[in-house]
């Protein structure tokens, strides 16, 4: 009997672990550039629940306190490989954000999709084949301020791209570099 309930205890475990291998995922254009593989994966360990949530249709500042409170613990209880705070509540946040925004506007984002893939393309198979991804991204955010703004001047300090950037191509900015890490991978 007690050899049965250490098999069902194990089969349950089991099966909680199985699930959240399926959870939502942190769409890896929404996580900051310092941010790695290893940090984006404890962030989604983390917030998988909420970022399900969020996807379904929930509230963000709801998924965000929870977010932020288990990241919380998670980093005061070392369980973090390392990481801190900062990193991981960036990434977190920008993940919900930007699932949010998705579920909300999905037409949108699909248009965008498509506008900024035909504007890009040549550079994403450029990435595909071993081309640099830095010259490529600022490349493509060139292109992408040009076809809003056709007298538009590529800004040498890469920093300050996103000064006086309108919201419409932050959407964009954000198409183009998931594209492009797509490309990488």
């Amino acid at each position: 009997m007690k050899k049965l309930s250490k098999i069902i205890v194990t089969m349950l475990l089991a099966g909680t672990v199985s699930q959240t291998a399926f959870a939502a995922e942190i769409p890896i254009e929404s996580a900051p550039c310092n941010a790695t593989q290893e940090s984006i994966a404890i962030v989604e360990e983390l917030i998988a629940d909420e970022l399900a949530e969020i996807e379904n249709g929930g509230g963000f500042q709801t998924a965000w306190a929870k977010a932020s409170g288990d990241i919380r613990n998670a980093v005061i209880n070392g369980e973090t490989n390392g990481y801190g705070y900062g990193l991981l509540a960036s990434i977190a946040r920008n993940s919900l954000l930007q699932c949010r925004d998705m579920y909300l506007r999905p037409d949108y984002y699909a248009e965008q999709n498509e506008a900024v893939y035909n504007l890009i393309a040549d550079l994403i198979v450029e990435v595909q084949n071993g081309g640099d991804y830095g010259k490529a991204l600022d490349e493509a955010y060139t292109r992408i301020l040009q076809s809003g703004n056709p007298s538009y001047e590529p800004v040498t300090d890469t920093d300050k791209i996103y000064l006086d950037v309108p919201a419409v191509d932050m959407v964009k900015f954000s198409r183009a570099r998931k594209f492009l890490l797509e490309a990488i991978q």
